[in-house]
């Protein structure tokens, strides 16, 4: 089952001589319950696609269809809602609340949604990132690999239909790297999630199903990861 497709995707910063495309002409589609890492050097135009699929930048021109629905062809207000309840971000500096512990920043999403919080889904998301001792800690209470873990608990908390990563391991060291990676890989086997994770990590690149690589603003390979 087709969970995303990206359509003739174009971004372009700037007009006139000063114009940078950093997104040119891009297509391609996942299926529900892939891994796909998303490589490619500085500049690229990797994160820029992230943010585009993620609904927090907008592109020139294209679409992005995430389960059957045209992301920019709603208002801003649905689409808020919509980024919130079906696409789960996680990013490289973990961007938490300072002020709410680490239950309430998981449960954000739902909070803001104004909805109760699913207590087994909860228990069973805290049980797997091993952040029951945590809870109500505040961010700066816990280590990178903790605020991680917290991140990704958001992230996963409304069981969205996809969860995009934008270098998750960038900022934390080997050992809280691999056990990130690890997390990832259980919550893609265990709850059949959707993963798109942007990373300049080959070993994070060669654990996933299929690797797409940008190249200046276009795909330059798109091969499924043989391991």
């Amino acid at each position: 089952m087709e969970i995303l497709r990206v359509e003739h995707l174009t971004k372009t910063y700037g007009k006139g001589e000063a114009a940078v495309t950093a997104l040119d002409d891009i297509s391609f589609s996942v299926q529900k319950g892939e891994f796909v890492a998303i490589i490619g050097p500085s500049g690229s135009g990797k994160s820029t696609l992230l943010h585009i699929l993620g609904g927090v930048d907008t592109p020139t021109s294209g679409k992005v269809i995430v389960d059957q629905t045209d992301i920019y062809d709603m208002d801003e207000t649905k689409l808020a809602i919509f980024r919130r309840r079906q696409i789960g971000l996680i990013y490289q500096f973990y961007n938490l609340i300072p002020v709410l512990n680490v239950k309430e920043n998981i449960t954000l999403p739902l909070l803001l949604d104004g909805r109760e919080e699913n207590r087994d889904n909860l228990n069973s998301i805290v049980e797997v990132l091993g952040l029951g001792h945590r809870l109500k800690h505040l961010p700066n209470q816990l280590s990178g690999g903790q605020q991680q873990r917290v991140s990704i608990g958001r992230a996963l908390i409304n069981s969205p239909a996809i969860v995009l990563a934008d270098e998750p391991t960038g900022n934390l060291d080997t050992k809280n790297s691999e056990e990130i990676v690890k997390l990832f890989k259980r919550f893609h086997r265990e709850r059949d999630q959707t993963l798109i994770i942007i990373t300049h990590d080959e070993n994070i690149a060669l654990q996933a199903d299929r690797i797409i690589s940008i190249q200046d603003g276009r795909i330059s390979r798109d091969e499924v990861n043989r391991r």
